[in-house]
């Protein structure tokens, strides 16, 4: 079934008993050409760029879960390309351009909304740093303006300007970024693969790997064995636990990050806004509430929940940049599981093993790589070949010293 306007119409004049599911929910078949280990944004994106694109058939992705109940469903909906580093930035302009054209490839209302996102400047510090990200940005394609203090309180006037601890100097805008309906992402890719004939199998958890002579053979499943010619990882915080089957350790960390919706407002965020004197960013839902969030809780955890401090941290930098939020009903908050990668960014390649491939590491990047992190992905399972634009996420950068250190924090997980 193709959606259109004139499909709604017809449907609302006929009682609406049209409409069929989204996507079939598969059984397992013995044997598949690909298996895409991971349900979430980067392995239905992947399945569906490997049947689209590169024109593969046979194609299953399996999933512990449900379709939407991992981190595409628990993340702060902002998509960009603002990157600094050449390793980054080409990727992430990629991405947002198939952003930008999503909705038309998948026949699917993401809901992409490119209000822009504009990132405070504190410091004259701060501000050349941004005018050199900037620079970068334009070098590489995307779009980037830099604003005055003026120009700052002429978009967002109801900002602290006041506020003499963290004043606010100007600002960084990208005005192509904004946001997405996370889950209708996860729908409308798993939808758009479907209808290329990939079998989503939910409820099936990956407990082995069948490897012969250094090649792997297929994946043992809470759903029996399921043999494949090639297998690729996409499990975001899991990848740890599952690449440890395979007998590979990552240099990653698993780590929560909290997100938060506030009570229904009317409209007062036009786009994004990050607070550059603190971790906190912040946009406003279609259905009024304001979503945000900061810092990961700092602990190693596979819990989809967080703790107190940091609910706590990051409503106080909400309330530096916007006292007016201090009467506002916190609504709901939830934790998704992130990779973090030794150097903060992400790895795409083949590993070790023969016929086995990782997508990982994605650390805060994950939801806003989601459509260049599949196509990628599905390049390299089709060709053996990294994609252009995914060279630098190679594994063997941790040994060699090529490091894509974006924030400049070290080589430490938890503080990228």
């Amino acid at each position: 079934m193709r959606y259109s306007g004139f499909r709604v119409i017809k449907e609302a004049l006929t009682g609406h008993k049209g409409w069929g599911p989204a996507w079939r929910d598969a059984a397992p078949k013995p044997h598949y050409d690909f298996v895409i280990i991971g349900g979430g944004g980067h392995g239905l994106a992947t399945a569906h760029y490997l049947a689209k694109v590169y024109g593969k058939a046979n194609i299953a992705v399996v999933e512990k879960g449900w379709i939407g109940g991992g981190n595409v469903g628990r993340n702060t909906t902002i998509i960009r390309s603002n990157y600094l580093l050449d390793g980054n930035e080409p990727f992430y302009e990629h991405s947002m351009k198939l952003w930008e054209g999503l909705e038309q490839d998948l026949n699917y209302n993401a809901m992409v909304s490119q209000r822009g996102i504009m990132n405070l400047i504190h410091t004259d510090a701060q501000r050349d740093a941004f005018r050199r990200r900037g620079n970068a940005m334009i070098l590489n394609g995307a779009d980037a303006e830099l604003l005055s203090a003026a120009d700052v309180k002429r978009e967002a006037p109801f900002l602290n300007f006041d506020n003499a601890r963290f004043p606010i100097k100007g600002a960084l805008v990208q005005r192509r970024g904004g946001s997405v309906r996370h889950d209708a992402v996860a729908w409308g890719y798993a939808r758009a693969a479907d209808s290329r004939g990939v079998d989503i199998i939910q409820n099936c958890e990956v407990t082995g790997f069948r490897i012969e002579q250094g090649k792997v053979l297929g994946v043992e499943t809470s759903r029996g064995y399921i043999g494949a010619g090639k297998i690729g990882c996409a499990v975001a915080g899991s990848s740890g636990r599952v690449m440890a089957m395979a007998g590979m350790r990552l240099p990653i960390e698993s780590h929560v990050l909290q997100a938060f919706v506030s009570e229904g407002l009317k409209p007062v965020l036009p786009g994004v806004i990050t607070f550059g004197a603190g971790h906190f960013y912040v946009s406003q839902s279609d259905k009024g509430g304001l979503v945000f969030g900061g810092d990961l809780d700092g602990y190693n955890s596979y819990a989809q929940r967080g703790n107190l401090p940091v609910v706590e941290d990051v409503c106080e930098g909400g309330m530096a940049l916007m006292p007016m939020i201090g009467r506002v009903r916190l609504l709901r908050m939830w934790g998704g599981v992130m990779d973090m990668s030794m150097d903060g960014s992400p790895i795409i390649d083949q590993t070790p093993v023969d016929g086995l491939y990782f997508n990982g590491g994605w650390c805060y990047g994950g939801f806003k790589a989601t459509p260049a992190s599949g196509y990628a992905f599905a390049h390299l399972l089709a060709t053996d070949k990294p994609h252009d634009t995914a060279k630098a996420y190679r594994l063997d950068r941790f040994r060699t010293g090529r490091m894509i250190d974006e924030r400049g924090a070290g080589p430490q997980p938890n503080l990228h």
